[in-house]
């Protein structure tokens, strides 16, 4: 049993909330939250208070966490080093992925214009601009507000989401009947589809706000 298994376990026997457990502990119920859940371990220091208000012993918090080879010290760098390099990586991989179809987009809408038929233009930009895009934009701002990435700064994600939709140009395809001819008209800054992208941020934000309230509250149960 991990750690963060213990401590809840102890806690539930204890009788006690998260909350009550913070402030025994002088720290906040996310701080709890994240030791019983894995996402963050706690130092040597607050195992102990831990096991005095708890009134459990160090030996049941401890033991198959720690070996004569490993101290709870090695265990709890490893640990938090390995929960560190999995968030980056997500972190990572959600934010490349976002700007790599960004930058798909960008090429499409600026080299497919002279090269293919209106109604397949049509049926790109279509895909992309209005179902891609706004829906990794949805994914990356549920996840980075449900795992609690980059914290409070997590609103800036609004910014980035508005600088990138207000570069992604207006197409329209402009048919000259008279003359015989036809083009596409590119327009930036593309304002509306600006505010698109700010409305599915805040959207994504606070849906994965309340995502992590909930898991919250089901982990103080």
């Amino acid at each position: 049993m991990e750690i963060g298994s213990k401590l809840k376990k102890a806690r539930n026997e204890k009788g006690i909330t998260q909350e009550q457990a913070a402030e025994l502990l002088g720290v906040s119920r996310q701080t709890i939250s994240n030791w019983e859940n894995n996402k963050s371990f706690p130092d040597i220091v607050s195992v102990i208070k831990l096991s005095d208000s708890y009134s459990v012993s160090l030996d049941h918090l401890l033991k198959e966490e720690k070996t004569m080879k490993q101290t709870y010290q090695e265990f709890l760098e490893e640990s938090t080093n390995t929960v560190k390099a999995k968030n980056n990586l997500s972190k990572s991989i959600i934010l490349a992925t976002y700007f790599v179809v960004w930058i798909i987009a960008m090429v499409v809408f600026w080299k497919m214009q002279d090269n293919v038929e209106a109604y397949i233009f049509n049926s790109v930009d279509v895909i992309l601009r209005w179902i891609l895009l706004p829906l990794l934009l949805l994914v990356l701002t549920v996840m980075i507000a449900k795992n609690n990435y980059f914290v409070r700064t997590k609103w800036i994600f609004v910014v980035g989401a508005a600088i990138t939709f207000l570069t992604v140009p207006y197409t329209q395809y402009i048919v000259n009947s008279e003359e015989g001819f036809s083009y596409y008209l590119f327009k930036i800054p593309n304002i509306p589809y600006m505010l698109v992208g700010i409305v599915v941020a805040i959207c994504g934000l606070s849906v994965g706000t309340l995502w992590k309230n909930s898991l919250q509250r089901v982990g103080q149960n």
